[in-house]
């Protein structure tokens, strides 16, 4: 075997290529994102891992440029892989290794293709999600699949905690994948788009809350987009608050309306558009720091 070029980052992408490399795999190349400013980083560097294993690191934004192209065609790789890499890979790359180009994708293929899988998927409520692996094509998260692992979610399981768990399943399938990939046995199962689903990326604004939707998608989101994502927000209380968590609540109030903020002994909820309640247990008023239910409480009562 001439050996494997990886393209990766974020925890799928480390723990993968780490995978690969603790295995005594042949990387020739590994090409990372720089860190983007400000994004909290709770995985650990691909970069770093493949500098402390010797092997050739580029940086990059994206592999579009023509001389990245010529890179890897003189690696002359038997396989590629994407775990995790940002940004599409040109098909003129795709087409280079000579046994496949594979990608490992944070969901149950076809379902929540695209970007932000993970959030995606606790966003409409899903109750499970998982990891696979698929050949690539010019079209994204579209090519023949490889192998799956499924993982749970929790109703109030939250999106760091559905991550890891994907990222345990990620390795789970390479491993069980790799030697059929090897050996030429490996399977591929083409994929019926048509009963799948497509999103796009997030971005901090998505997270506002909008009150005049149902308790359970208002819960959903804060779980989907809570640390280290930026977050769910809304200005009902006067300041911007960055909500982090939260609880269905069975309160049940009078002459509701979505938005409506009450105090109960403990805490505060606010109601939506089902007139059912959410209880904030977790959240940050602009300028203040993290507050507990409690805290958040004196906060509120103390405004008035």
């Amino acid at each position: 075997m001439s050996g494997l070029v990886i393209c990766a980052y974020g925890d799928v992408g480390y723990r993968c290529t780490k995978w690969l490399l603790d295995a005594g795999e042949p990387v020739r190349l590994v090409y990372t994102h720089p860190d983007a400013p400000g994004e909290e980083r709770w995985w650990e560097s691909v970069a770093d891992l493949a500098r402390a294993r010797g092997v050739p690191v580029k940086l990059v934004g994206s592999l579009d440029a023509p001389s990245d192209e010529a890179v890897i065609r003189a690696a002359e790789p038997d396989f590629l892989f994407s775990f995790y890499f940002r940004k599409m890979i040109p098909a003129r790359i795709l087409s280079i290794p000579e046994r496949g180009a594979l990608n490992m994708h944070g969901s149950l293929l076809p379902a929540f293709r695209g970007r932000s899988p993970v959030n995606w998927a606790i966003l409409k409520g899903a109750h499970a999600t998982g990891a696979s692996l698929h050949f690539m094509t010019e079209k994204p998260d579209a090519g023949d699949l490889v192998d799956q692992e499924q993982v749970p979610i929790g109703p109030d399981d939250e999106a760091l905690t559905v991550a890891r768990r994907v990222t345990e399943a990620a390795v789970t399938v390479l491993a069980r994948s790799w030697p059929k990939l090897k050996s030429g046995a490996a399977p591929r199962f083409p994929l019926d788009l048509s009963k799948g689903s497509y999103f796009g990326g997030r971005k901090p604004e998505d997270g506002l809350v909008d009150w005049f939707r149902p308790a359970q998608e208002v819960h959903d989101l804060v779980r989907a987009v809570t640390h280290p994502w930026p977050g769910a927000f809304t200005d009902v209380f006067g300041p911007r608050v960055t909500i982090w968590r939260t609880r269905l609540s069975g309160y049940g109030g009078h002459d509701t309306f979505p938005g409506k903020i009450e105090l109960t002994e403990k805490s505060v909820i606010v109601f939506c558009g089902d007139d059912r309640p959410v209880e904030i247990l977790l959240a940050r008023p602009e300028g203040q720091p993290d507050m507990n239910e409690a805290a958040f409480r004196a906060w509120t009562l103390a405004r008035g």
